[in-house]
């Protein structure tokens, strides 16, 4: 029997209901990126889960990660821990495969339940992104190991707790994962909600620029002064001048000042941006180099950089496109109809593509408005989209070189 048609007939077998119960549940969990409490509720329930698989599941701890609070001072952020399933790993070709358990929703955001608003949509936090790409990950593997196919592939499996605030916690991880990896699949939910991949990505860098003044009153003796915010106004408009078409930058956010009689000695600039090639990404670097330095002279304060590029950009090379090009072919062959468009959003597969692993990252589910209260799943791309990936696994296992 032809893989296309005992795909098929597996996805047939695929319990819907049971998907769809897994995700529902898992929904209900808070997994707000700096809720530990509820990402570790998370991680056991995964951990279950993916037990049905053959392997060894073991929790990884975060790597540490730094930020720049208000006051300038540098602050160890805290994160919960990634799930990572090894299968086979002596096997001659082996996968990546790769989700998040975090969600954009804090325990204290009013977006937690969820509603139906059709047959087959269904509302809720983290639905679509992406609790229903963890279970199509899942259930995936299930009909996969039930293939004649699955000795000749082995795979990683690693979802992570910190996807939704760059990947800082889990970007060692992901990199010594990917390291000697055939190929890899991350379950984002496609680009549009009509199964659309994302192709292309750009880059993303966040950046937060601390500016060190001298306080003086500001009606006795402005003059002896050195006014940071003034000085995090110059590099907000610098940076600005810095921003192109091949690599947009924006300022978010200025903290900092005092009481309206001093001259305020203290201010942090946070900032993105959003480089489209490797080549944009240099150039930007060096300009803000350059700026800084100018700001510094001109504004007589001392500036400390914190931050930089987090997730690399991510053109598509031969190796990637025959990748996608699998993934419409199997599409194809199961009925359903798969494009592809570049994206300026990022993911984890900006990370693996880093390592110079070919990778299709939106192969989770079917929905849309994610990152808001109006978030959905269209319900029956659970089943579609875990037959699409179990018919890629077994043509990636048995088929020619990518």
């Amino acid at each position: 029997m032809k893989p296309e048609t005992d795909s098929a007939a597996a996805a047939e077998a695929i319990d819907r209901q049971t998907m769809l119960e897994q995700v529902q549940a898992w929904s209900a969990i808070n997994t707000g990126t700096a809720n530990l409490e509820g990402l570790a509720r998370q991680a056991d329930a995964l951990a279950e889960a993916f037990a049905a698989l053959p392997g060894e599941i073991e929790f990884v701890d975060p790597a540490p990660v730094t930020a720049i609070d208000a006051a300038g001072n540098e602050v160890e952020r805290q994160f919960g821990r990634h799930m990572v399933l090894r299968v086979r790993p002596d096997a001659p070709r082996r996968l990546l495969l790769t989700g998040h358990m975090d969600t954009v929703f804090p325990a204290d955001h009013p977006f937690q339940e969820q509603r139906w608003m059709d047959d087959d949509t269904l509302n809720g936090p983290g639905l679509a992104d992406m609790k229903g790409g963890i279970a199509v990950i899942l259930h995936a593997l299930k009909v996969f190991e039930a293939s004649g196919d699955a000795d000749r592939l082995g795979y990683d499996v690693m979802i992570n707790s910190d996807e939704e605030t760059g990947s800082l916690a889990s970007a060692p991880l992901i990199e010594r994962l990917a390291q000697g990896k055939y190929a890899a699949l991350t379950y984002e939910p496609s680009a549009l909600p009509d199964g659309t991949l994302a192709h292309a990505r750009g880059g993303s860098g966040n950046y937060s620029l601390t500016v060190t003044g001298k306080s003086a009153h500001a009606g006795r003796n402005p003059e002896d002064g050195r006014n940071a915010i003034v000085a995090a106004a110059a590099l907000t408009m610098g940076l600005k001048r810095l921003q192109n078409a091949e690599c947009p930058v924006n300022p978010a956010k200025i903290e900092g000042g005092s009481a309206n009689n001093v001259v305020p000695d203290h201010a942090v600039l946070r900032f993105n941006i959003r480089p489209k090639s490797p080549d944009a990404a240099q150039a930007f670097e060096a300009g803000l180099a350059t700026l800084i330095g100018e700001v510094q002279q001109a504004h007589e304060v001392s500036i400390h950089r914190h931050g930089g590029i987090t997730r690399p950009p991510k053109p598509v090379d031969r190796r990637a496109q025959k990748l996608f090009d699998l993934v419409r072919d199997c599409g194809a062959s199961l009925g359903q109809e798969i494009g592809w468009k570049s994206t300026g959003g990022v993911c984890d597969g900006n990370n693996i593509a880093a390592t110079g692993v070919p990778v299709v990252d939106t192969m989770g589910v079917r929905g849309g408005a994610i990152h808001s209260p109006d978030e959905f799943l269209i319900v029956s791309s659970l089943a579609e989209r875990a037959a699409l990936s179990a018919l890629v696994l077994r043509k990636l296992a048995s088929g020619d070189p990518l």
